[in-house]
């Protein structure tokens, strides 16, 4: 007995000195330090390390495996690969690499071992070394660490237990020690509160910011009011507002308590042609209405123009923000995957799933209503007020959209930068409730702006040659917004914005109430730590990452000569010739209407208004004017797919780009949501590229029977067109645990064959594994296109559709 356990010790001695020697021939040292260090942020510590580590590299970054080592700290697990540059320690620091995960987006930490897979939490501990390492993020991201068999168990134990205490389910102690942990240090403070700003880009936060985008869309006829600048008149409203002309402030200051919360119909965007777009929330229903009140409300609600105006109704037609959480968590759990449980949906239901979940739905009703808009603005001369109950959630989706879809300025950089200042950040949307960020208000939770970033990738997949910023654009911004570290995403409104970046206190003062300090350098000094705008892409982005946020796009020609903002050409040509000055019309479930009740004051009985001033001084609309109207839309075939190539930008650049709007069109972002739909299901270790799959092999011996065949039979063969194989046939990954076979993969150098296979050979591949399906399931090329493509035609009916 005592000779066995001698015997036993020497081979585990003999296993340690072999790897601490190929460790130093590695250009690592016996403690497993290796020659690349990891460039830490100012007051970052390294808790942990492990060397010789392969990361699994995604689609995008070319597949296939990088080795280096493993780093983790208090804010980020880093890996470092071995043919990595060395840092220079003069350039500006970078928050996350090309290869880090930040702790606070880490959703779950799973280990994979011999034939079993652990959830790992802070109090569990491993009875097993583990072989794999997953990351289960909350965008979206699968990231896969494999140890190797000459990592020392040490490092990959203790790694894994300091990512899981390190790593903590977001609460408000966890967020805050988060933004320490990465901006708390006095270098990176001051490191920050140095940068500038892009002065490139409109942030919308200033009368000057207002001015400038009033003059770039040539609308005549508004001006900026500060009549909210210290936010009495509404909290959630930015402090600047585009109002008409006509509208002293003294006048306006009436107007706010007529809608809820005080969101007044204010100006966003002026088409070429001449028509305006408003926001507004819903009207106060019992509030007394006088004369000169009603005079003011519709001033502001026709703004420069006399005859026409539509209300478009977003609640009606548009998810909620309840379904809209729980539509993107059955995406989410139907996309993610989960290693650590044996639940999965078979490949047959897969598409039905995904149609279940209904986000492609509400994604094409937010391009739908959208498209509607955009149509109506390009008639001319009215103005389209979008009314949302809040006027914070969808009515910020649906302008935002317009936009895109009729300004080429918005399809740039910049200008959609400075399009999600302009309509999310400073106009009030719920970023901080939205996000969740603390986990503590699961009610108030919905991905809005998410959903808002889908609708804008399904118009750069229909139109990519008419945008100069590129999906990986959209990525990134997807990503940011799971990060609790921007000042943009941790807010309800700008008062909130201002107020934790200033910190000012107030005084009061019989005459003004309570009112901020003028002078706000001697207020105390700002919060800790302070935090940038999520423009600031080079904070966590590197040069090479950043010069694929853009793609070449020609330039767009100068639009027509426009007089006032509007257009001289066909100008009446949309123009519904019917209606009546004052006339005020209803767009809902894709129907015009002039309900009575549509403005409170112009209300009859029961509408609590006094009887003094239920008449308005403009006529009440006519039913005739509504076929006019509905030939805008007609016009333009909203109820069809367009068919044939996207419209020509020369001819008009502000002519909006239509999406496909059936069922089938819509397709799903696989770029987002199937980033780690492989690394759930993958090898644990990677293939060789010197021996072929089974399967592979399988066809290969298919194809060489088919080209028999057509040699055997050319006049039967010629009349049949065999169907191209997709790429990356050739290699399949196996997963150990659920025997599941994916396609497609690369390996090194495999390389596809050569050849096709025939059409019929494919329900004999397919039929092979159903004679044991309990253990393993074939994903061939036509089952892996339908699984990573676009959903069943059958889409559920909506009300809106």
């Amino acid at each position: 007995m005592l000779a066995g356990s001698k015997s036993t010790f020497k081979v585990r001695q003999m296993e340690t000195d072999i790897k601490e020697r190929l460790l130093s021939q590695s250009g690592m040292n016996a403690r497993g330090r290796d020659v690349f260090e990891l460039r830490c942020l100012p007051g970052e510590c390294v808790l942990q390390r492990a060397v010789m580590v392969r990361k699994k590299l995604t689609a995008s970054e070319g597949r296939g495996w990088l080795s280096g080592t493993l780093f983790c700290t208090h804010f980020r697990v880093a890996f470092v690969p071995q043919d990595a540059p060395k840092a220079d320690d003069n350039a500006d620091p970078i928050l996350l690499g090309d290869h880090d995960v930040a702790l606070a987006s880490i959703e779950k930490v799973v280990v994979v071992g011999p034939n079993r897979t652990k959830l790992v939490t802070p109090n569990s501990s491993l009875k097993f070394t583990p072989e794999e390492l997953v990351l289960y993020c909350r965008d979206l991201r699968v990231v896969c660490f494999l140890f190797d068999r000459l990592t020392p168990d040490a490092q990959v134990i203790e790694i894994t237990h300091a990512i899981a205490k390190t790593y903590q389910p977001l609460k408000p102690g966890s967020v805050l020690s988060f933004q320490n942990a990465a901006l708390g240090s006095v270098e990176m403070k001051q490191f920050l509160s140095n940068r500038r700003r892009d002065a490139h880009m409109n942030w919308h936060e200033s009368a000057a910011d207002w001015q400038r985008e009033l003059e770039r869309c040539g609308a005549t006829g508004w001006r900026v009011s500060s009549v909210n600048d210290r936010f009495e008149m509404s909290t959630s409203l930015p402090r600047f507002i585009v109002v008409p002309q006509k509208v002293l402030d003294t006048e306006l200051k009436k107007s706010f308590a007529h809608f809820n919360d005080g969101r007044i119909p204010r100006w966003c965007w002026r088409h070429p042609r001449g028509s305006d777009l408003l926001r507004m929330a819903s009207f106060q229903n019992n509030i007394y209405h006088e004369k000169d009140d009603i005079r003011n409300l519709e001033l502001i609600l026709f703004g420069c123009h006399s005859s026409l105006c539509v209300v478009v109704e977003l609640g009606e037609e548009l998810p909620s923000t309840a379904d809209i959480q729980l539509a993107h968590g059955r995406l989410r759990a139907l996309c993610l995957g989960d290693i650590s449980t044996s639940v999965t949906v078979p490949d047959d239901k897969w598409l039905s799933t995904l149609e279940g979940t209904h986000w492609l739905d509400y994604t094409r009703w937010c391009l739908k209503k959208a498209s509607e808009v955009a149509c109506l603005l390009r008639g001319g001369h009215m103005t389209v007020a979008l009314q949302e109950a809040e006027d914070r959630d969808l009515s910020c989706v649906v302008s935002s959209l317009v936009q895109v879809m009729c300004d080429p300025h918005c399809r740039t950089r910049r200008g959609f930068q400075s399009l999600v200042q302009k309509e999310w950040v400073t106009a009030g949307h719920r970023f901080y409730s939205r996000g969740n960020y603390h986990r503590d208000n699961d009610k108030e939770e919905a991905p809005v702006f998410l959903l808002f970033l889908d609708c804008v990738w399904q118009l750069w997949s229909r139109y990519p040659s008419r945008f100069q910023l590129s999906d990986d654009f959209l990525l990134a911004l997807h990503d940011s917004a799971h990060l609790p570290l921007f000042s943009s995403f941790l807010a309800n409104s700008q008062r909130e914005r201002s107020r934790g970046s200033q910190n000012l206190g107030q005084c009061y003062t019989p005459v003004n109430g309570w009112r901020d300090p003028l002078h706000p350098d001697s207020g105390p000094e700002p919060p800790d730590p302070p935090l940038p705008p999520v423009w600031d892409w080079s904070l966590r982005y590197s040069e090479r990452r950043q010069a694929g946020f853009t793609q070449p796009v020609p330039p767009a020609s100068a639009p027509r000569p426009t007089l006032n903002g509007n257009l001289n050409a066909d100008l009446e040509a949309g123009k519904p010739s019917d209606a009546s000055p004052g006339s005020v019309f209803l767009l809902s479930r894709g129907v015009f209407s002039c309900p009575a009740n549509l403005l409170p004051w112009r209300g009859g009985v029961g509408s609590g208004i006094s009887g003094v001033y239920r008449k308005s001084h403009r006529r009440a609309p006519s039913s005739e004017s509504v076929p006019g109207l509905e030939r805008l839309l007609r016009a333009r075939s909203l109820t069809e797919a367009p068919s044939g190539p996207p419209p020509d930008p020369v001819q008009d650049p502000y002519e909006p780009l239509l999406p496909l709007l059936m069922g089938p069109c819509v397709g799903l972002w696989k770029e987002c949501y199937h980033r780690g739909a492989l690394h759930a299901q993958a090898f644990s270790h990677p293939l060789s590229a010197n021996h072929r799959h089974p399967v592979e092999l399988l066809g290969r011996e298919v194809q060489r029977l088919q080209e028999r065949l057509a040699r055997a039979c050319p006049a039967s063969s010629s009349a049949e067109t065999p169907r191209p194989r997709p790429a990356g046939f050739a290699d399949l990954n196996h997963n150990a645990n659920n025997g599941t076979f994916l396609f497609p993969r690369h390996h090194g150098s495999a390389s596809p064959p050569k050849a096709p296979p025939a059409p019929s050979a494919a329900p004999a591949l397919a039929a092979a594994p159903k004679e044991n399906a309990n253990k393993h399931t074939f994903l061939f090329g036509h089952a892996t296109d339908a699984r990573l493509g676009r959903a069943n035609s059958k889409v559920p009916k909506s009300n809106g559709s």
